[in-house]
């Protein structure tokens, strides 16, 4: 580790020690800073021109404004210049701040790295997560690339090239870039990046020696999520990370005041301390090469002191808008007389560069401070880099430039400092025909020779990076195959388990994984702590290699969520202590043993409370199938009422299209003795996600195993991201098979009559006299409905009396109120009602996005539920003439879920039937769930009133029929009175007991 934690760098940057096996201490420098400034002054313009040409394309009448931040991309100019001219490899991944997006295009044209991307413009197919290159991944023509600087913000047209508004999958640029549509979460997802690369490769993978960088906002560094992750990343070692803040002094409303008195000094002081506290390197980039030379002049130290320990950043501010250098002259004498000798002896345009040389606009200096950062392998690094919001723009330091744009004049004046000129080329670009406002360098050129040889060196490394992705891909698709299928569930035996819950399974399910991870092949001798493990079983084999990359995590809830066995002497860390505890004879072997090591047994990540880290993580480590071709899997476990603290994180997460598994354990008011604030399960339907809410232990191995089957395979496109609800309170296990042996469809029989047992009736057959399917068959069956999203757990079609219309109602339950559902079923039978349960699995498949892109079918076809009408007679001798304008009824249904109202209340508009939904619609309290679910109305007795309801409100439904088809029997109708639902239910309490 280096000696000193943070160091002050201008044009020049001080050595460090290193940690590091791989010299980083090499110049990277090739080109001249002349050559780099005109590189640099060229993207400037391209950007600003991009964002001028977005705004001044045709619009219509009301339209949005557009945007485009150039004061914003002027400030991060020269530093995301470093990386792309000199610092980053192509194996890099870079988080910038979204406003910067402009200019991170403008340095790509440059580079000409606008590649094909097509592939993502197509659906992937499944066994194809990701837009595989066929060979090399070749470049966009002149013209593309002029038709994509054309339509930043602009709707793609068929085989158009665009940029998104910010840093986007979509772009043809977006290669090492994360996306960065929101402020905060992306630099955390780039530093779990580089703890998955670590991860990936202590596991015995051969990763690139890629860095992961970040720049972000002086603003955005007030961001909670920072600060979350700021210790993890140092306490885990994670020297490939750096962090660059783009000290601008200003946000989106204006100048940012802070307190220098309380806060002891400006705020790049105060992020300097907050990281050296948190084990960071600092590195402040506050002078450029002017300035230097300005400090050396007579009186240069005191300007010097002036500008790092006595200017307010707000005063600097000021200081930075004043156009009469005499009244600059004589206010600075004035208010700060130790400053005299030095402006003596400047003039006003060495006084002006005295205030404006800040050394974040110095691509050389920030050159060095990010090579410096490479250094210490141990310690992630932040530089501060001093910059000035608006650089070269007329509205340079003004408030309020984040939202401003400059006006053509402004932009033509840039052009021209670039000696730029219209040619008659054309754009291609709707509304800009005419020109070509777009231009690199000549070859031949200083400038354009360097960037040929940058992008071509670039592009190799990338085009290396995805070879050996699709190598690796390719490679474990081969282990798969040969292993064998991946099998349709883990076989945990559930006969001496008393009343389990679906978080038990959870961590019998993980233990089997762990187990078969870490055990011995045939011929093979288990290890250290694992020795007691014997040889995989044949059947066991095909789970080796899904296992082996199968990664656990938690925010310090990985004992109360059933992870232990995952976790016990699993712990994946920096190896930074002894373990004391057995040395001293002290270690309760009943806990986990937490010592954390980096073995390739080490599978389980730990973490404090701290929601958003852990979403970031698992985010990032879903990723490595996308960005190396090896399918690590995460899995994180979480109190489900807490993923909303890391909601946003979670959104991001889908948003890139990560593969991961959140289980939500215990969830809902279910988990009762905690209360109100662990009772609220909200109803987030967002594309890529799939729910899981399983009642049975046996769904969650069908889903789990399910789950990774498709994560392994690449076959989860539109389902990235798996959320899985779990519970702490136990079900009848056995009651499974035995409701579903009594439906009809798995009868030996199926051309019976049947009625249910002790209510017999005329012509049918006693549900339990006629012998059901085999349990293989059954399960076979039924695994496929629970995949689907939901299954008949109660099936009283083909019963006798079964009379849709007039005596049938789904009861729709999800998760653990599946328990209610039942007792109110066998109390509507006693009242003569069949009332089907049918078991939702998820609620995603059955009426979220995925159920929307295929019209319901699920509920429609596999279900077998629609909107007909029924005629039923309501009495005898009923006439023709009364058959004719009597309604016809349909067949109603309940909901009930542990969850607010929006999971499951639109079965009946998706199917055009009466519904009611019982869901949770007030703040909880501790009790029995007996107590919580009769406060919350979702008990039996409340579904069993729900559904007299829906009942009768249906038979009270009218048809209104024209009076044209009516004309001859007019005057034998009459407007029925009006009726309430209640009349025709009278409360009968006793039956739901």
């Amino acid at each position: 580790m280096s000696s000193k934690p943070s160091a002050r760098v201008s044009a020049t940057t001080k050595g460090s020690a290193s940690n590091s096996t791989k010299d980083h201490s090499k110049s990277p420098i090739r080109a001249s800073k002349e050559v780099l400034d005109r590189i640099s002054g060229r993207a400037h313009y391209l950007t600003t021109q991009m964002i001028w040409l977005a705004n001044n394309r045709e619009k219509e009448k009301g339209d949005p404004k557009i945007g485009g931040h150039p004061a914003a991309c002027a400030s991060s100019l020269h530093i995301t210049g470093a990386l792309h001219l000199i610092v980053k490899s192509g194996f890099d991944f870079i988080a910038n701040k979204p406003h910067a997006a402009p200019v991170d295009h403008s340095y790509n044209y440059l580079l000409k790295l606008f590649l094909n991307n097509s592939a993502l413009k197509t659906t992937p197919e499944p066994g194809r997560p990701f837009d595989m290159p066929a060979g090399d991944l070749a470049r966009l023509s002149q013209d593309e690339m002029d038709q994509a600087m054309v339509g930043l913000r602009k709707f793609a047209g068929e085989g158009e090239n665009v940029f998104q508004s910010y840093h986007s999958v979509y772009d043809s640029d977006h290669h090492g870039f994360l996306p960065t549509g929101t402020v905060g979460i992306p630099p955390v997802n780039v530093g779990y990046l580089a703890h998955a690369y670590r991860f990936v490769e202590e596991h015995g993978y051969k990763v690139p020696d890629a860095h992961f960088w970040a720049i972000i906002g002086d603003s955005e560094f007030r961001e909670g999520s920072l600060f979350e992750a700021i210790p993890d990343f140092a306490e885990r070692e994670l020297g490939n990370v750096t962090w660059i803040v783009d000290y601008n002094r200003q946000s989106l409303d204006g100048h940012r005041i802070t307190n220098k008195v309380i806060m002891n000094g400006t705020d790049d002081k105060r992020i300097e301390r907050t990281m050296v506290a948190n084990g960071w390197d600092v590195i402040q980039v506050q002078h450029g090469h002017k300035r230097l030379e300005l400090f050396k002049r007579p009186g240069g130290a005191a300007f010097q002191k002036f500008l790092e320990e006595e200017l307010q950043d707000y005063e600097f501010q000021a200081l930075l808008l004043v156009r009469d250098y005499k009244a600059l002259r004589d206010g600075l004498a004035k208010a700060h007389p130790q400053l005299k000798e030095f402006l003596a002896g400047v003039n006003d345009q060495e006084l002006y560069w005295g205030f404006r040389d800040l050394g974040g606009h110095d691509i050389i200096a920030l050159a060095n401070a990010m090579m410096k950062s490479k250094v210490n392998r141990r310690k992630p690094t932040m530089i501060i880099a001093h910059t000035l919001k608006g650089w070269g723009l007329e509205d340079a330091a003004a408030p309020g430039n984040h939202s401003s744009l400059p006006d053509q004049a402004e932009v033509d004046a840039l052009r021209a400092t670039q000696e730029l000129t219209f040619d008659k080329k054309g754009a291609g670009a709707e509304g800009f025909a005419k020109d070509r406002y777009f231009e690199g360098f000549a070859s031949g050129t200083p400038e354009g020779d360097y960037l040929k040889m940058r992008g071509d060196e670039l592009l190799a490394q990338i085009n290396e990076h995805y070879t050996s992705r699709d190598r690796n891909w390719k490679a474990f698709q081969q282990r798969l195959e040969k292993n064998g299928e991946i099998p349709v569930a883990m076989g945990i035996s559930l006969k001496m388990a008393q009343y389990p819950h679906t978080q038990w399974m959870l961590g019998q399910l993980t233990a089997k994984l762990t187990r078969i991870a870490n055990a011995p092949l045939e011929g093979q001798t288990a290890k250290g702590e694992d020795k007691a493990l014997k040889p995989l079983p044949n059947e066991e084999i095909p789970w080796r290699a899904p296992a082996e990359l199968f990664v656990t995590m938690a925010p310090d809830v990985g004992t109360s969520t059933n992870l232990n066995p995952a976790m016990d002497g699993k712990i994946f860390g920096a190896p930074v202590v002894q373990d004391i505890e057995t040395q001293l004879g002290v270690k309760d072997r009943k806990l986990p043993d937490l010592v954390p090591g980096e073995d390739n047994s080490d599978r389980f990540i730990r973490f404090e409370i701290a929601e958003s880290n852990v979403m970031s993580c698992v985010g990032s480590y879903g990723k490595i199938r996308e960005i190396l071709g090896i399918p690590i899997l995460p899995l994180m476990t979480v109190y489900d009422f807490f993923i909303k603290r890391a909601h946003d994180q979670f959104f991001y997460n889908l948003y890139w299209k990560s593969s991961f598994i959140c289980v939500g354990t215990p969830s809902g008011v279910t988990l009762s003795p905690e209360g109100a604030q662990h009772g609220w399960k909200s109803d987030f339907q967002i594309p890529n996600q799939i729910t899981w809410e399983p009642f049975f232990c046996q769904e969650l191995d069908w889903i789990l195993s399910d789950s990774i089957k498709r994560h392994m395979t690449g076959d989860n496109i539109g389902r990235t991201g798996v959320v899985i609800r779990g519970v702490t309170r136990g079900a009848e296990q056995k009651a499974f098979l035995q409701q579903l042996k009594r439906q009809l469809r798995f009868k030996s029989d199926a051309s019976a009559v049947l009625h249910a047992t002790g209510f017999e009736m005329a012509g049918a057959t006693d549900e339990s006299q006629i012998e059901a399917k085999s349990e293989e068959e059954i399960f076979a069956a039924i695994r496929e409905d629970v995949l689907a999203g939901a299954y008949y757990l109660v099936d009283y079609r083909g019963y006798a009396g079964y009379e849709p219309g007039d005596n049938v109602v789904n009861i729709f339950a999800l998760g653990s109120l599946t328990t209610e559902a039942l007792k109110a079923s066998d109390a509507l039978l006693r009242r003569g009602i069949y009332a089907n349960v049918i078991v939702v699995t998820s609620t995603d498949l059955m009426l979220g996005v995925q159920a929307h892109e295929n019209d319901y079918s699920l509920l429609k076809e596999r279900l077998g539920l629609n909107a007909n009408l029924h005629l039923v007679a309501s009495g005898e001798n009923r006439s023709d003439l009364e058959m004719m304008v009597v309604a016809g009824r349909r067949v109603p249904c309940v909901s009930v879920h542990d969850g607010e109202p929006g999971l499951m209340d639109n079965i009946g508009s998706a199917l055009g039937v009466r519904q009611e939904a019982l869901a949770v619609r007030k703040h909880s309290k501790c009790g029995r769930p007996s107590e919580i679910y009769k406060y919350h109305h979702l008990d039996s007795e409340s579904i069993v009133e729900a559904c007299g309801k829906v009942l009768s409100e249906t038979a009270l439904e009218q048809t209104v029929v024209s009076p044209r088809v009516l004309s001859s029997v007019q005057s034998q109708t009459a407007e029925a009175p009006k009726q309430d639902w209640r009349t025709l239910w009278p409360e009968r309490p006793s039956d739901t007991h």
